[in-house]
C-alpha cells in the first residue's frame, strides 16, 4: 500500500486551502486518479476529497439554461428527468459511460478536469458550447480543453459547475471499446441558435476536437445525407492497438451520420 495523506474538504474554499499541502491532488469520483495511483503514474502526497461538498452537487434547469454542478455523478445526469426533457442527448451520453460502478462514482467535473482523450463529456461540452465555471472564473469550452490530459485550469483552480443553453437538436454516438467502454470514436452533434457544432472524442492525437468538415456539411442541411462523401483528414488522428488513423477518420463520419439521424428523430 502506498502512503498518502487523505483530507476530506468541507467546502470549495477548504479544498483550495488543502491543495497547498504537499503535492496534493483533487479527488472527486476517483475513476481516473485512483487507477493512475495504483500504477504509480500519479503519486500525490495528499488527496483532497471533494465528494462530500454539497455545493458541488446538483442539476438546475431554468427554461433552456442548464447548470450541472461539478460533483454531480454520471448516474445522476443519466437519470435526471428535467434534463431528459430539454437536452436528452446528454443523459443518453452519460448512460453510456463505463459500467454502473463507474457511473455511480464518476463525476462530470472530474471527467472534464482530467480531459482524457477518450472521455465522453469533453465532446459533449465542446459541441454544446458550454461554459466551465471555476472558483475563480468562467471559461468557454473552446478555450478549456487544451490538449491530451490538459486544460486551461491553473494551480489552485477547481471546476465548480458547467452551464450551457440546450440546443434545438443534439445527439451522441460512439463506437466503444467492448472492454473499457471508452470511445474509440465518439461524436456529439448539436444544432443550436448559433449553428451546428460537432465534437469528436477518442480519435484526436491532441484530444477532443471540433470537426470543421462535418460542421460545414451540416450547416445548411442538418441531415445525415449531407455527410455523404465528406472526408475527415487522418493526419491528426490517433493510431493505436484499437484502430488506425484512417479507420478512425472513416468512423468519425459514420458516427456523425448516426448522431444526426438520432438528433432528427
Amino acid at each position: 500500500m502506498y502512503s498518502v495523506n487523505y483530507h476530506r474538504a468541507a467546502s470549495v474554499a477548504d479544498a483550495v486551502m488543502l491543495l497547498e499541502t504537499g503535492d496534493a491532488k483533487l479527488l472527486s469520483g476517483g475513476m481516473t486518479l485512483i487507477p493512475a495511483m495504483k500504477t504509480r503514474l500519479a503519486a500525490p502526497s495528499d488527496l483532497v476529497d471533494l465528494s462530500h461538498i454539497d455545493e458541488l452537487k446538483g442539476i438546475e434547469v431554468a427554461g433552456s439554461t442548464i447548470t450541472i454542478r461539478a460533483g454531480t455523478t454520471h448516474y445522476d445526469v443519466a437519470r435526471d428527468e428535467r434534463l431528459k426533457n430539454v437536452c436528452p442527448a446528454l443523459p443518453h451520453m452519460a448512460s453510456l459511460i463505463g459500467d454502473p460502478a463507474v457511473r455511480y462514482k464518476g463525476t462530470i467535473g472530474g471527467s472534464i478536469a482530467n480531459n482524457d482523450p477518450a472521455a465522453d463529456y469533453p465532446a459533449a461540452l465542446l459541441a454544446l458550447d458550454a461554459t466551465i465555471v471555476t472558483n475563480r472564473r468562467e471559461i468557454a469550452a473552446d478555450a478549456f480543453f487544451t490538449g491530451l490530459f490538459e486544460t486551461a485550469l491553473e494551480e489552485g483552480e477547481i471546476v465548480t459547475a458547467v452551464t450551457f443553453t440546450a440546443p434545438a437538436k443534439a445527439a451522441y454516438e460512439k463506437f466503444r471499446n467492448p472492454a473499457s467502454r471508452y470511445a474509440i470514436v465518439g461524436v456529439f452533434v448539436a444544432n443550436g441558435a448559433d449553428g451546428v457544432r460537432v465534437a469528436v472524442t477518442g480519435a484526436g492525437d491532441n484530444g477532443v476536437f471540433r470537426s470543421k468538415e462535418i460542421e460545414a456539411a451540416l450547416a445548411t442541411n442538418f441531415d445525415a445525407a449531407a455527410l455523404n462523401g465528406v472526408k475527415v483528414p487522418a493526419n491528426d488522428l490517433m493510431t493505436d492497438i484499437h484502430a488506425s488513423a484512417d479507420y478512425r477518420a472513416n468512423l468519425i463520419v459514420v458516427m456523425a451520420k448516426r448522431a444526426v439521424a438520432a438528433a432528427n428523430v
